[in-house]
């Protein structure tokens, strides 16, 4: 086919379109040509960033050529070529976690030299104490900037308001601490969209809602936990914030989103709302509404009843019944009303909110039946959370849900005594707990196959029956808790995954895994089953283990053969932190294992069979140790000296062993028992202790302590239990003065020793202690009258020692209960409580020096004739009871011997008688 023959005219115009053309097709030549090789300045700019800045994983590696336009994260004009977009954002910015590929280090100031920048986005870095730069105001050509979660600290420069193209500003300083003295400069913000100053502390700001009125084209306001405070003029009699007091609908009727959550806001929503017609999100969460819900859902601006979707009002002291209609509304997405103090039952118009996606009703006092009829209009529910409550889901067996949950939470509410069959149409679920739900059936067979999806799984305190399946290691979950029911079988090989397992106070039995297969697991809690066998040298393998609880147990044999190898990275430190293995039948020597335990904070290994002397070591290996239980078991030697490098024991209970010697000095080092509540000891351990815990598995110790005379269940207050108890040992010598350096003691029991000489005057110094026991040694010498000092004091015992001299008298003293049996078994004490008055007591004179041989001679001859009697009378007893004849001959001479004496004596009274007669 030919070329198309072209008209005069048309060639023509064709000519004219190139000629008057040539400018553009040239400038857009020149403009290709610009963006391949940058703009040196700029580009230059953007190198002295990089070398600013520390990059551990490299994410800057394609800034290098002339051609900056073609680097990561950067954007050019195609018309101009200067760049007009730096996205540096870190990795996991939507989960709001800072990543280990986070940037850190400084920024750059030339790099003010990107003057054309429109889009600026710096959030989820790792920017350590460094200031927001205040060149960052320079660039006015800026509508998008994003600094959040990047660890900024310090004061907001009020330069930034010179930005006034902005439309979106980030500044989520949840890692850091940010804050702003004036926020006048907001003002200058006159286009600004979105505003997201989350954490920022405005504590001392009292203009905000004026300025946030200046803002008229705002349509996202996010000032949650801010320290908001409102101007003292408006509140002069109050010294809170109010939210009957707030006016920040001015002229902000593009008001999409707003969010003032948890800044301790007091009152009722303000009717002056009613203007921001276009609402679609309110979180008000973490505030003092204290009001009645009906009248809040009334102050919610009418305006906008049929565009809301998103209400969020956990956490506000929230009263009332559920109202009975809420048709306005129907159009809600999400609902939160979760810990509240909200009573009745679940209103029906539940059925009619076709849109709901998430309900959250937990942690209120919600009660009455919840059946098909509020849930089945709920197609697109998403997220059930009825926690909490005294809900009783009743529906029938055969019931279809017409949703398809992904987040079911409904702890404490009646579901029982038969499984909910419902959940067999539950698929996609990746969190679900029903603990607490009166459970009390044969798990189903299909229950496994729908939980191999879910990643949180809590079942716990109910009375289900059942084994875990053999093909458990093929789950995808990450944390499981089935503790307080009744699973019965052995421990299979554990889905790879998981992090955390609670099996504890169940009927598992059979020996531990030799493969656990879950080589991330930091938790693993078994304790009050019946495993039995020893415990296997997989178990240090898991090497990110921070709590093992195999208490309550039929453990045997020794200590496993292997190391304990912590895993240390550059965000967390990780590593054994809480041992417990209490109550089994282990016996072996100190666990060798626990060398290699540097983080081991919690250490108890009470009631088993372990033997031998404390190894030296110990001080040197576990130099975190807080809590020490060692109680009844066979260890026998003295007390270390290296001990004195254990300075954060608080807890040492040595009781029930063979432990001897006297008290040694290195006990007095320990700071964990010598500083007072007041100075901060404690502070902090409960996250050191649990410090790998999350809020399904709520773990906390759980033993009994001797204190008080009594045995008493200690929970998670462990940790601020300070105890020494030594007792039922054979420790010898003086109680040391420097007993009264350990000031934070609240419980100290050195009964059943054979400690001797005096009560040392310095007790009194242990001001915290709530019990003393010194019962049942070889104490001498008078109660030191200082006792009565030890204002909190509730329990002493002093029985069965030497003690003498008249019992102090002191308001403490005489409060505490049954004051008789603290002193009994010591002869030489009188006065009251006492009936013994130390009046009648003649005072026996102390034995001269050069007595004291004569005394101990006195002491042997007695000791030695009683022996004799005794023998010799069990020597004739024994004769008589094996000799017949003997023991015959014998009984008939006392007879003989006993007619004759008798004889006698009746001839003589006879005798007598006629005698005294005839005189008479």
């Amino acid at each position: 086919m030919g070329l198309p023959k072209l008209s005069f005219l048309q060639i023509a115009v064709t000519l004219l379109f190139f000629t008057r053309n040539k400018s553009f097709i040239e400038a857009s030549a020149n403009t290709n040509d610009s963006i391949k090789s940058c703009i040196a300045k700029e580009r230059f700019a953007l190198i002295s960033l990089k070398s600013s800045l520390l990059d551990p994983e490299n994410r800057l590696s394609s800034w290098k050529g002339h051609d900056c336009c073609q680097w990561k994260g950067v954007q050019c004009s195609n018309r101009t070529g200067h760049v007009i977009r730096l996205d540096l954002q870190g990795p996991d910015c939507d989960n709001s976690i800072v990543s280990k590929q986070a940037l850190e280090g400084n920024i750059s100031s030339l790099l003010v030299d990107l003057k054309h920048l429109r889009y600026l986005d710096l959030s989820c870095n790792r920017f350590r104490m460094v200031q927001i730069p205040e060149f960052l105001g320079s660039f006015h050509k800026l509508r998008y900037l994003d600094l959040s979660l990047s660890s900024f600290i310090g004061r907001i420069p009020p330069q930034l308001g010179n930005l006034s193209n902005l439309r979106y500003f980030g500044l989520d300083s949840i890692f850091a601490q940010t804050y702003s003295t004036d926020i006048t400069w907001l003002s200058g913000l006159s286009s600004l969209e979105h505003l997201n100053m989350r954490f920022v502390n405005l504590s001392t700001i009292t203009n905000w809602v004026p300025v946030v009125n200046s803002l008229p084209s705002l349509k996202s306001l996010i000032l949650s936990l801010c320290q908001l405070v409102t101007s003292p003029d408006s509140l002069p009699h109050l010294n809170i914030t109010s939210l009957e007091a707030l006016d920040i609908s001015g002229k902000l009727t593009s008001m999409v989103l707003l969010d003032l959550s948890e800044n301790n806001l007091v009152g009722m929503i303000p009717p002056n709302l009613k203007n921001l017609c276009n609402l679609e999100e309110l979180w008000l969460f973490g505030n003092n509404i204290n009001g009645n819900i009906a009248e809040l859902f009334e102050r919610v601006p009418s305006c906008s009843w049929n565009k809301l979707k998103t209400l969020c009002l956990s956490h506000c002291n929230l009263t009332g019944n559920l109202p009975n209609k809420l048709e306005p509304l129907r159009n809600l997405t999400v609902l939160d009303l979760g810990d509240n103090n909200l009573t009745g039952p679940v209103p029906l118009w539940l059925v009619e909110f076709t849109n709901l996606i998430e309900l959250d009703l937990r942690s209120n006092c919600l009660d009455g039946v919840t059946h098909e009829g509020h849930l089945s209009g709920l197609g697109s529910l998403k997220t059930l959370q009825l926690s909490g409550n005294s809900i009783a889901i009743a529906v029938n067996s055969g019931w279809v849900p017409p949703f398809n949950l992904e987040e079911i939470q409904l702890s404490s509410c009646r579901l029982g005594p038969k499984f909910p069959t419902w959940l067999r149409w539950q698929t996609k679920i990746y969190n679900l707990d029903i603990s607490n739900t009166s459970i009390s059936d044969m798990l189903p067979d299909w229950f496994w196959g729908i939980a191999s999806s879910v990643l949180y799984l809590n079942m716990q305190n109910n009375q289900i029956r059942g084994v875990l399946p053999p093909a458990m290691e093929f789950m995808r979950t990450k944390e499981m808790d089935l503790s307080s029911n009744e699973f019965s079988g052995p421990i299979p090989k554990l889905p790879k995954n998981l992090t955390m397992l609670d099996l504890s106070k169940n009927n598992i039995s059979g020996p531990l895994p030799i493969d656990f297969g879950a080589w991330g697991l930091t938790a693993l809690i078994l304790f009050d089953n019946a495993i039995t066998g020893a415990i296997p040298s997989s178990l240090c393998s898991l090497k990110s283990l921070w709590l093992l609880d195999l208490s309550d147990n039929e453990l045997t044999g020794s200590d496993p053969d292997c190391i304990f190898n912590a895993s240390i990275t550059n965000m967390t430190r990780l590593g054994l932190v809480n041992l417990s293995l209490r109550n089994n039948k282990l016996s072996d020597e100190f666990p060798s294992f626990l060398q290699s335990c540097q983080e081991l904070i919690f250490l108890d290994l009470s009631n088993n069979q372990f033997y031998g002397t404390l190894p030296a070591w110990i001080g040197k290996k576990l130099p975190s140790l807080a809590f020490l239980r060692l109680r009844s078991n066979m260890f026998n030697g003295s007390i270390p000296v290296e001990f004195t490098k254990l300075t954060n024991l608080q807890y040492l209970d040595l009781a029930y062993n063979k432990i001897s010697g006297s008290i040694p000095n290195s006990l007095f080092n320990f700071t964990g028992m010598t500083l007072t509540s007041g100075e901060d000891n404690l502070d902090g351990l409960e996250d050191r202790v649990y410090e790998g815990g999350n809020e399904m598995i709520d773990y906390t110790e759980n033993f009994t302590i001797v204190t008080k005379g009594q045995v008493r269940l200690y929970t998670g207050e462990i940790i601020y239990m300070v105890n020494l108890d030594l007792s039922w040992n054979n420790f010898t010598g003086k109680i040391p003065e420097r007993i009264g350096s350990l000031v934070a003691l609240k419980n100290l029991n050195l009964s059943w020793n054979a400690f001797s000489g005096k009560i040392p005057e310095s007790i009194s110094a242990l001001v915290q202690v709530e019990s003393l026991d010194l019962s049942h040694n070889e104490l001498s010498g008078e109660i030191p009258t200082s006792l009565s000092a030890l204002t909190s004091l509730s329990h002493l015992n002093l029985s069965y020692n030497n003690l003498t001299g008249e019992i102090p008298s002191g308001n403490q003293l005489q409060v505490l209960d049954d004051t008789a049996s603290i002193y009994i078994g010591n002869p030489g004490l009188c006065g009251p409580p006492l009936s013994k008055s130390c009046h009648e007591t003649e005072s026996i004179p102390a034995a001269p020096e050069d007595h004291k041989d004569a005394r101990s001679d006195n002491v042997l001859l007695f000791v030695a004739t009683s022996s004799g009697c005794v023998t010799g009378l069990w020597t004739v007893f024994c004769i008589f009871l094996y000799k017949i004849k003997w023991r015959t001959a014998c009984f008939a001479f006392y007879d003989r011997m006993y007619d004759r004496v008798y004889v006698q004596v009746v001839v003589a009274w006879a005798s007598l008688t006629r005698k005294i007669l005839g005189d008479s």
